[in-house]
């Protein structure tokens, strides 16, 4: 028997128990096997429906399984897949062509992953400052703060505030300065002579959709300037609409000297990531510098350029607005002893619940049951963020659901 014939006459329970033998257990995931997606939905093996209000943590921004990323996917994978870095390849200019036209900046350096954007930007955030500030040698410190999520690698998890991603990882990094999010007089009182950069989530997702006060990042770019720092956004989940802008940074019209972008850049079919900023900051990278053998490879730069096509064409920003509003709005309505308070930007919507509600977890397992896929974060919140395709009816469809939920005892 052949090995996909073996897959498909396997259950659900005989599938989470191979994950779980075989795979390491650094997930927690809902107990639904997904096989098929389209649009907003995804399908389980059984072949029940369900909404999905992830998104992969935003990565499917345009939907699943999108059939013109799909389709710029599969022809260029029949023409050329892969070539390194080492070869230029057609695609990668026209990427390149796209994402600055769109967001603005003068120079991308492509990755795949938002990890390895994050580490591409805190290592040009350091170049800048020898280079061009002047900073001592090793001497180069990047503000950061508290509750952020940049990914898991050991250098980011090194100003991580979250116990858990830390324990039993070290030693870690040195240089960076960890500081209360939302706080801007702290950003004030922590920048020295040998500040290389502000690193800054616009709003904190994975801590709980945490939205800042208004003019944070307006005062960050203004001390920044003062103090000739650079302000780099984290917008990797934030950015490509999920807020109702393109980025999030633009709520309050600020523009950050760099900006890591990922996730959604992908269109949900292909890993992309990329770091946008001036000619001053990346043209300091030298050959041999920094690199990657998969970023910026063929698939890669046409996956994302219809992934930014179909953003800009599909109108996903300003339908991230509109229904971001619907959604939350009449999620406030919800009559529940268990809501403390909602939160969130467009699309991006964390449902804060009251300590004594008995934790998140037990409310996403049921709305599992009722056809709605959502996930908690930190224990006391659910993330709501479906793909900005979404519409009117299909909001009207789920909000009975989650009320429901949300009131049961």
């Amino acid at each position: 028997m052949a090995a996909n014939e073996a897959y498909k006459i396997r259950n659900a329970e005989e599938l989470i128990a191979l994950e779980e033998k075989l795979g390491a257990h650094n997930y927690h995931p809902l107990d639904v096997v997904l096989t098929r997606g389209e649009g907003v939905w995804v399908y389980d093996t059984d072949g029940n429906r369900y909404l999905d209000c992830l998104s992969a943590y935003s990565a499917v921004n345009q939907g699943h399984a999108h059939p013109r990323i799909v389709q710029a996917m599969i022809e260029q994978a029949q023409h050329l897949p892969l070539t390194s870095r080492a070869f230029r390849n057609d695609q990668l200019p026209l990427f390149y062509e796209k994402l600055l036209d769109l967001t603005g900046y003068e120079m991308v350096l492509p990755m795949n992953t938002g990890a390895e954007a994050v580490e591409t930007a805190l290592k040009a955030a350091r170049k800048w400052g020898y280079q061009v500030k002047g900073i001592p040698a090793n001497k180069a410190e990047i503000i950061v703060a508290e509750g952020n999520f940049h990914g898991r690698t050991i250098t980011i998890i090194s100003f991580s505030t979250e116990d858990q991603y830390r324990e039993d990882f070290g030693p870690f990094t040195p240089g960076f300065v960890t500081i209360p999010y939302g706080d801007a007089d702290a950003i004030a009182r922590a920048i020295t002579p040998n500040t290389a950069a502000v690193f800054i989530e616009p709003i904190q997702g994975e801590a709980g959709v945490i939205v800042p006060p208004e003019g944070y990042l307006r005062r960050i770019r203004e001390m920044c300037d003062q103090h000739h720092v650079l302000l780099i956004a984290d917008e990797i989940q934030t950015g490509l609409g999920r807020t109702g802008k393109m980025l999030a940074s633009e709520h309050e019209n600020v523009r950050p000297d760099m900006v890591v972008l990922g996730k959604a850049l992908g269109g949900g079919v292909y890993p992309v990531s990329a770091v946008v900023a001036s000619r001053e900051i990346l043209g300091l990278f030298r050959p041999g510098d920094h690199g990657s053998t998969f970023g910026g490879n063929p698939i890669a730069a046409a996956v994302a350029q219809e992934a930014l096509n179909v953003i800009v064409e599909e109108h996903l920003v300003e339908n991230a607005a509109a229904m971001g509003q619907y959604f939350r709005d009449h999620l406030e309505e919800i009559n529940s002893p268990h809501i403390d308070h909602i939160r969130g930007k467009g699309l991006l919507i964390g449902v804060v619940l009251k300590p004594e509600a008995g934790g998140a977890r037990r409310f996403t397992e049921v709305l599992q049951k009722r056809g709605v896929l959502a996930k908690e974060t930190h224990e006391h919140i659910i993330r709501f963020a479906p793909p900005l395709i979404i519409d009117q009816p299909t909001l009207d469809w789920v909000l009975p659901i989650i009320r429901d939920v949300l009131q049961m005892p």
